[in-house]
């Protein structure tokens, strides 16, 4: 019986959260850039110090999640992209 394989105490219908991840990492990428975009803008146009640091932190953010976006890609295609089961 496949129950008598099982380790530690997950439950039977445990699920796994990288759909919520690639969700989030997927949103905070979308408002990084736009924030970055925004910020750069008024940067340009005003020539405040504090605006190029504030779209430098959220380009990071967008990098940040553009990085794990990749990384969730290549879990599911190593795990043969049945949305990251082990």
């Amino acid at each position: 019986m496949w129950l008598r394989n099982r380790e530690g105490t997950e439950p039977l219908s445990a699920r796994s959260p990288l759909g919520a991840r690639r969700i989030l990492s997927l949103v905070a990428l979308l408002l990084g850039i736009a924030a970055a975009a925004f910020f750069a803008v008024r940067a340009a146009s005003t020539g405040a110090e504090v605006w190029r640091w504030e779209a430098a932190i959220a380009a990071l953010v967008a990098v940040v999640a553009a990085i794990d976006l990749m990384v969730l890609r290549r879990r599911r295609r190593d795990s043969g992209g049945h949305g990251g089961h082990q």
